[in-house]
């Protein structure tokens, strides 16, 4: 019997077709895009259940007449509850109240930090101390900042017993929450004082990116240090500085914590913000159609002013 020898597969010729292998890159790179998904998915998830679908419904509750407790199905009512709204002197006063918050606070709070990031942005000793202390508040809680200001604020408080102190009896401090000159001045120097730790931080990251060459070169060119400012430091915070504005602007626009804690939108509704009207008319008045409504317009609101903000404060080509 003759036996048969198997030959091995003749090896392909030079330059002919190899069999196509799946490179290992490929396999690698499947498996991380897989680790990425599964945890992205966790913040995906969380952002929808509280960002997304809560934007739909309330974009939806508006155009009802939906309470938050109510033994009736809500009923739709087309923009009844915007011409109610556009008709609420309340609603305009929150504006206004919002519009002088914002004015005052984003160039007063941006400027300040800027200072402080250009103060500890310095290599000396004491600079991580002093870079410390100027985060200190924004790292508190604001319910726990508010409670603490509204007892420095009374009429026998810190602040009125310093006054007088140092004035010798001649000046009495006024009773800076329950007047209405006074009570919406004393919200703003509290919000500034507790965010302008933030923002020093982002100027200050900012600052750290600048060349240290372009300053070498200023110091040899005898530069004074309003040019080193005007012609290095504010041009090299650009990005920076829209950052800055923008995230200042769509804060103070939100005001309301302070307001809850502090104030209730008194006296006279002088500290009165939209969003805490939209919240006050949701769960104390329970008017969950309107306070939906409030929310649709405030949000259109901020978007146009941050729109119109960035297309001022872009880079010019």
């Amino acid at each position: 019997m003759t036996s048969t020898i198997e030959r091995p597969p003749a090896a392909p010729a030079a330059g002919g077709p190899a069999r196509p292998r799946r490179p290992k890159r490929d396999r690698t790179s499947k498996t991380e895009n897989v680790a990425g998904l599964a945890m992205l998915a966790p913040a995906v998830l969380l952002l929808a259940l509280f960002i997304f679908v809560p934007a739909i419904l309330a974009f939806g509750l508006a155009f009802t007449n939906a309470r938050l407790i109510s033994p009736y199905p809500a009923v739709f009512v087309g923009l009844d509850n915007f011409v109610r709204l556009f008709a609420d002197a309340a609603f305009f006063r929150a504006l206004l109240n919002v519009g002088y918050f914002a004015v005052v606070v984003v160039p007063l709070q941006a400027g300040l930090a800027l200072v402080m990031a250009i103060l500890v942005n310095k290599q000396v000793r004491g600079t991580t101390f002093f870079r410390t202390v100027y985060f200190l508040p924004v790292v508190t809680s604001m319910v726990v900042v508010s409670l603490l200001w509204l007892f420095m604020y009374r009429q026998d408080g810190l602040i009125n017993v310093i006054i007088e102190r140092v004035t010798m009896g001649m000046v009495t401090g006024p009773d800076w929450l329950n007047d209405t000159s006074t009570s919406m001045p004393a919200i703003i120097l509290m919000s500034v004082w507790q965010g302008v730790g933030f923002h020093m931080i982002i100027w200050l990251s900012g600052l750290q990116t600048i060349p240290a060459d372009l300053y070498e070169a200023a110091d040899l060119d005898g530069v004074t240090a309003w040019q080193r400012f005007r012609y290095i430091t504010w041009p090299g915070l650009s990005a920076t500085r829209s950052l800055i504005l923008v995230t200042i602007t769509i804060q103070a626009l939100s005001l309301f914590t302070q307001i809850s804690v502090m104030t209730q939108g008194g006296p006279l509704n002088s500290t009165t913000t939209v969003v805490y009207e939209a919240v006050r008319s949701g769960f104390a008045q329970q008017e969950t159609g309107y306070a939906s409504a409030i929310s649709l317009v405030f949000f259109v609101i901020v978007l146009l002013i941050s729109v119109v903000q960035r297309f001022l404060s872009r880079e010019k080509a």
